[in-house]
């Protein structure tokens, strides 16, 4: 079975979603026979990068000859397509990046004549990875290279290409594609393979893309095959660990009325029904930050993209806060946190601190206690109150995934402002 991103690769210029400011330039350049010797595109995954390189090379050995566009029907554009076209070499750089691989591969063949078309193409992608000795052996190739030889490199990181090859191509950087292009696109794929669809899953599905066709298109693939075919937006909740929109609301209204009870409630159920932890915090603080900016514009359907009804919903929690800058302090704890469990989730379990009754050591001795035990532990070590052990697995649930943030009742006490738990002065040891 053919994945959809491989089924819906596009085949010509005007097949390309996005990346109008790149496909305008090659063909211009194509039309008017002003094709350079080397080119860099660069840009996150799932952009189109490679692809794009593999339509350069269709219009520079299409039958219909120069000066035309390619329409993917001739041998030669379908050959390529395929993969198999003798004059059309990709590379992988990453598994081919020492400065054998490059004389073996381009310089010791590159004077050879092109075996059906008028070009020979070298598309080297994931070209970042050549080591820098890889690239100096391609360093004069690639600046006076045969006049039937045209490099197309693909890479996600140009910063760590040396600036003596950046200055010897022409370079092209690609986009994250914009959301209503990819939803339409994702519409038009549904349409084309009979999936009936939500336009809030599609919106789901987009957002957790971030720009990138590819990851729309394997998302897409994987909710239709749970959904036989419907693209339903519970399913796609559930394949992405999302909490609901209520859930999100019922937190954002537990912090802004100070409900401590029902905030721990609210953690504790997506704790039993095994929820992605760290998708709800960083779900969490991107409705914090619009009920903030509910809170401040006038207007907030200038400001947000929601229904009237999520709006409404919005602009009466941002009410709840009082003010805008309760909302803010929110915010600013939230990032403080989720800044430090990205540093934990860094660090080795066994190098973690370990709180004792003799002051914090690392944890070399705790390498077999599980996830949720580090995390439940280190909620119970910090927490200021005591508690009871619900409320610690609720407290716990506040760190990011499995990783300890020390985020539960700190973060409900200096984000509400007071609690009623009772101090106590001993640390709660399991």
């Amino acid at each position: 079975m053919e994945s959809l991103y491989t089924k819906y690769r596009p085949k010509t210029f005007e097949e390309v979603v996005g990346q109008q400011h790149v496909v305008e330039t090659l063909k211009r350049a194509v039309l008017e026979g002003k094709v350079s010797h080397a080119y860099l595109f660069c840009g996150p995954r799932g952009t189109g990068k490679t692809t794009m390189a593999r339509i350069l090379a269709k219009a520079l050995m299409c039958q219909r000859g120069a000066g035309h566009l390619p329409d993917g029907s001739c041998e030669e554009c379908q050959l390529i397509a395929a993969g198999e076209h003798p004059d059309v070499l990709e590379l992988d750089a990453a598994s081919r990046t020492g400065v054998d691989n490059v004389r073996e591969e381009i310089i010791g063949r590159v004077n050879y004549a092109p075996v059906r078309g008028g070009y020979k193409v070298y598309i080297i992608d994931e070209v970042h990875m050549l080591t820098p000795a890889a690239f100096n052996a391609l360093l004069k190739t690639l600046e006076e290279p045969p006049s039937h030889v045209v490099f197309i490199m693909c890479t996600t990181d140009p910063q760590k290409i040396l600036a003596t090859i950046l200055s010897r191509v022409q370079r092209f950087d690609f986009h994250a594609i914009g959301p209503n292009e990819m939803q339409a696109h994702l519409a038009y794929v549904c349409s084309r393979e009979g999936f009936t669809y939500e336009d809030a899953a599609l919106e789901l599905i987009v957002r957790h893309a971030r720009g990138g066709m590819r990851d729309a298109l394997t998302s897409l693939e994987q909710v239709s095959v749970f959904g036989d075919g419907a693209i339903a937006l519970s399913a796609t909740q559930d394949l992405f660990g999302e909490a609901n929109g209520a859930i999100l609301s019922n937190v954002t209204k537990a912090i802004a009325e100070r409900d401590v009870a029902s905030l721990f409630g609210e953690v504790s159920q997506l704790v039993d029904e095994g929820r992605d932890l760290l998708q709800f915090t960083r779900e969490l603080a991107a409705r914090l930050r619009d009920v903030y900016v509910a809170g401040v514009v006038g207007d907030p359907s200038k400001a947000i993209a929601a229904s009237p009804e999520e709006l409404e919903s919005l602009s009466s929690e941002a009410k709840a806060f009082g003010s805008s800058d309760r909302a803010a302090r929110v915010l600013s704890e939230m990032r403080r946190l989720m800044n430090s469990s990205a540093c934990t989730a860094q660090t080795p379990p066994s190098r973690r601190p370990v709180s004792s009754g003799s002051g914090t050591q690392t944890g070399a001795g705790e390498r077999g206690c599980s996830p949720r035990r580090w995390a439940v532990r280190d909620a119970a070590s910090v927490t200021p109150y005591t508690v009871s052990p619900p409320a610690r697995v609720a407290s716990a649930a506040f760190s990011a995934g499995t990783n300890s943030c020390r985020m539960p009742a700190s973060f409900a006490a200096r984000a509400m402002g007071s609690t009623p738990l009772t101090p106590r002065s001993a640390p709660v040891r399991d």
